[in-house]
């Protein structure tokens, strides 16, 4: 047994310990999504009734028809896809065009700049509420797609600016200068080379920006007051505050926190398949 074979077969049983504890954690991690999913198939009799069972007994899908159907979630879908839409494209294109200046260019108050980006972040939310409220009050884009959306774009920008320099930054100039030597524009040398090594970090900026708009609640409970204006988040809230004056159903509340994480999972599996893509197809010239 030579000596490399004799270290693979060392190796086997820590990977093996480190496979078991990866599993675990996953589990652990996929639990509440689990119990949030079987409980939405339940009825909240059977959810209150005794100890609690750890698979759906009589499944049904009568939780989510009753919340399907109760006029107000659509609504709130189509709010919370619009903001969240606009926010993504917005902080995108601003944060990418930002990231390109202080990467690639040199110019007067570049230093300033980044550190207005740091310090900028550091400012808490909770207090730029009255200043965010005023100002959406004197431009009238209070209880607007518009209105909330600028203030998602102002909180998200920054740390996607910080996230895209990074990948810009680890772009090396010389692939656009060898570009620019086959006979390309810099433009199309940026396009053509530099572009495709940076699509991972234009996914992984836009599921931030995605998660961060989708989620969002305290600033929309101060934006957005108008009942017929409301995200998702404001909705769910709405919904169990309703249940609540009678009785909190369970069952309906988890149908409806499952269908609110459903287009998330959903554009989660979308864009992993195109940051794995994008990561092959930036590292071949063709």
């Amino acid at each position: 047994m030579t000596a490399t074979t004799a270290t693979k077969h060392r190796a086997r049983p820590g990977r093996a310990v480190l496979t078991v504890v990866a599993v675990l954690v996953a589990l652990v991690w996929a639990f509440p999504v689990y119990w949030m999913i079987s409980s939405s198939l339940m009825s909240n009799v059977r959810l209150s009734a005794g100890a609690p069972k750890f698979w759906p007994v009589n499944p049904s899908f009568d939780n989510y028809a009753s919340v399907w159907g109760g006029g107000t979630f659509l609504p709130a879908l189509r709010m919370s896809l619009a903001v969240t839409a606009l926010t993504v494209v917005c902080t995108l294109l601003f944060a990418f065009l930002a990231s390109l200046a202080i990467s690639r260019f040199r110019f007067r108050g570049r230093t300033s700049f980044i550190l207005a980006v740091l310090v900028i972040q550091m400012l808490p939310a909770e207090g730029l509420f009255i200043a965010q409220y005023r100002l959406m009050g004197t431009l009238h884009l209070l209880n607007t797609v518009v209105g909330i959306s600028i203030i998602y774009v102002g909180m998200v920008v920054p740390f996607t600016v910080w996230m895209l320099r990074g990948f810009v930054a680890g772009v090396p100039l010389e692939l656009e200068e060898a570009g620019m030597v086959d006979g390309l524009s810099r433009f199309g040398a940026f396009l053509r080379i530099t572009f495709p090594l940076l699509a991972p970090g234009l996914v992984a900026s836009g599921v931030y920006a995605f998660l961060q708009a989708w989620n969002e609640f305290t600033t929309a409970l101060v934006v957005l007051q108008a009942d017929n204006v409301r995200t998702l988040p404001l909705w769910l809230r709405g919904f169990i505050q309703t249940s609540a004056a009678r009785d909190i159903d369970w069952g309906q509340v988890m149908a409806a926190s499952t269908l609110i994480a459903l287009p998330v999972i959903v554009f989660f599996l979308f864009v992993q398949g195109r940051m794995t893509s994008g990561l092959v197809s930036g590292a071949v010239k063709g």
